[in-house]
């Protein structure tokens, strides 16, 4: 397990929102999240971050704690994130925020020639604001950018919102090449036919705890945990 979530309590202020969530990543695995509007799944991509307190529970990465570490020190450790609404610094070139990505584990500048080969459109971009690509192209560049760590977990909360099918395709292509050379995935996603085609497990998030895990080889379209948790089916 290079990733465990064990019995974590978080929230934000007085709002609780996880509530003994338990949750494990394995190297090579495009692990799903699913559940309704409200359940917890970003609060918990938060937590694993650090930009979420955790009152109770554990977070360890490579069996060693992390949860007790500051945020700025998480990504260090070889954890990349894509947030939901990318979080770019939009003042800024694409060529800047791919330098960003280099500068948390002082990776080479070759490792960004590596990174464009999934993303040939960046490279015509580069010395573009940021601010002023569109919003598949936004959600390459977070992407890139969190690649740009060489992280061995990779966190993405819902990358396909509000993008054209041949955008999520390319994400959806690149995740599953990333998880056959070894990265865990940990993917936030409301599609079931998007979990039904590239994801490993699907752990199902209700009312802030993890309701149940299946391997999606276990599932179809028509499976309950969909309706009952998803809202869908």
């Amino acid at each position: 397990m290079i990733l465990s979530v064990k019995d974590i309590h978080a929230g934000y202020g007085p709002v609780k929102v996880l509530g003994g969530l338990n949750f494990g990543l394995e190297k090579g695995e495009i692990h799903c999240l699913m559940g309704r509007n409200g359940a917890g799944k970003t609060t918990l991509c938060k937590a694993i971050m650090g930009l979420v307190r955790t009152h109770v529970g554990s977070i360890h990465l490579n069996d060693a704690r992390i949860d007790r570490l500051a945020a700025q020190k998480r990504p260090q450790r070889g954890i990349g994130y894509v947030p939901q609404g990318r979080r770019l610094f939009a003042d800024l070139s694409v060529a800047e925020n791919l330098e960003i990505g280099l500068l948390v584990r002082k990776k080479p500048l070759d490792t960004v020639e590596r990174v464009l080969e999934h993303f040939p459109k960046l490279r015509e971009r580069l010395r573009q604001r940021a601010g002023t690509l569109s919003g598949g192209e936004q959600q390459m560049l977070a992407t890139a950018r969190a690649l740009c760590l060489e992280p061995e977990v990779l966190i993405l909360d819902e990358p396909s919102e509000g993008l054209q099918p041949s955008v999520i395709a390319l994400i959806h292509e690149l995740l599953l090449s990333l998880a056959a050379e070894g990265t865990a995935v940990m993917l936030v996603e409301h599609r079931v036919a998007a979990v039904l085609s590239i994801g490993t497990r699907v752990t199902f998030i209700d009312h802030g705890r993890d309701a149940a895990t299946h391997q999606v080889s276990e599932l179809t379209a028509g499976s309950r945990e969909f309706a009952r948790y998803v809202g869908v089916g």
